[in-house]
Parts: C-alpha cells; sequence; structure tokens
C-alpha cells in the first residue's frame, strides 16, 4: 500500500492541498514514529503508523476549506469520518479508523451529542495503540496553509485542550507521560 499513492488519487500534485496534506501527514508520521519508539513493550505496528499517519487526513478535500485549498460542501469537522469511507471503500478499515479517531482527543458520543456536531452519534476515540499515538502526533502541528509549519508546545496543546474539558486535558497528558 502506497499512501502517497493514495492521496494523489484524490488531490491534483500540484495543488496547494496536495502540499499541505503531504507536509502535514510526514510531520505527524515522524512525530508518531518517534513516540512509538519509546513504547515497544506495547508492540506498535511501525508500518502502519507510518502509512496511516499520512492518511489520517485525507478527507479534508471534502469539508470547505479554503485556507487549506479545500473546496468541498461538508464542514471541517465532518473530515475523519469522509476519510474513513474513503478508506474503508479501498479495503483499508483500520486506516479508516485513524481518519474518525483521530479529531481532537478523540470524540465520545456524549462529546457529539452534547455539543451538537454535525457527525453520527457514536463513539470516536482512539482504541489501539497506534490509534492513540497518531492522534497524540497530530497534536503537535496544525494545517494552517502556512509555508512554515512548527511544532507547537505541549503548554499550548493544552491550552487549546482546556475549552473542551478536563477529561480532555487529562487524556493527552496521559499520553504525553506514555509516548513524550
Amino acid at each position: 500500500m502506497d499512501a502517497v499513492e493514495i492521496i494523489g488519487r484524490h488531490y491534483a500534485p500540484a495543488s496547494k492541498s496536495h502540499r499541505i496534506l503531504l507536509e502535514h501527514g510526514r510531520l505527524v508520521a515522524e512525530k508518531a514514529l518517534a513516540a512509538a519508539a519509546r513504547v515497544p513493550h506495547l508492540a506498535p505496528d511501525l508500518a502502519f503508523v507510518e502509512s496511516a499517519a499520512l492518511l489520517h487526513d485525507i478527507g479534508i478535500f471534502l469539508t470547505d476549506s479554503p485556507v487549506l485549498d479545500c473546496h468541498g460542501r461538508e464542514p471541517y469537522i465532518r473530515h475523519g469520518i469522509l476519510g474513513r469511507e474513503i478508506l474503508e471503500a479501498l479495503g483499508l478499515p483500520r486506516h479508516g479508523l485513524v481518519c474518525e479517531r483521530h479529531v481532537g482527543v478523540g470524540l465520545s458520543a456524549e462529546d457529539i451529542r452534547r455539543s451538537g456536531l454535525p457527525l453520527p452519534e457514536r463513539d470516536m476515540r482512539p482504541v489501539t495503540v497506534e490509534e492513540q499515538i497518531i492522534c497524540y502526533a497530530d497534536k503537535f502541528f496544525s494545517k494552517n496553509g502556512s509555508d512554515t509549519p512548527c511544532e507547537k508546545s505541549v503548554a499550548a496543546i493544552v491550552a487549546s485542550l482546556r475549552p473542551y474539558g478536563t477529561d480532555k486535558v487529562e487524556r493527552f497528558m496521559g499520553w504525553v507521560e506514555l509516548f513524550g
């Protein structure tokens, strides 16, 4: 399975959205592989971590996110479930679950219901060690259309999670302790 080739099926190779997605995916993959190396006792599947990290945001082209050069009709919050649909259709259900479960630090059915999010009311929190590693690594990098990506600090990530509840901060800080 060639993650870059799969991305190329959905994004024009010379487009800004292709560049943003690939650069972000590579940064997340690098951070995720470093995190995985810290937990060899959990036996994470490194090949899967790398390919799933590259593909975790594949659904953004279907969203209305002009800053990312994405001109779809869906709200950005749906990019995870859209990515899951794309990857499941390609016979990659494990990769699809990473797409769905990486948003925020994962969303519970109660989070979705309470916030009235345009998502199916189901648990979308990372379950496997690989899903958790990718979700953790993703928090360090934003896709903001900038040509100069920079890694966020743990403090900045915690500040961005705090409005969503102490449980989100605690989940992330548990990952920092485990993977960081």
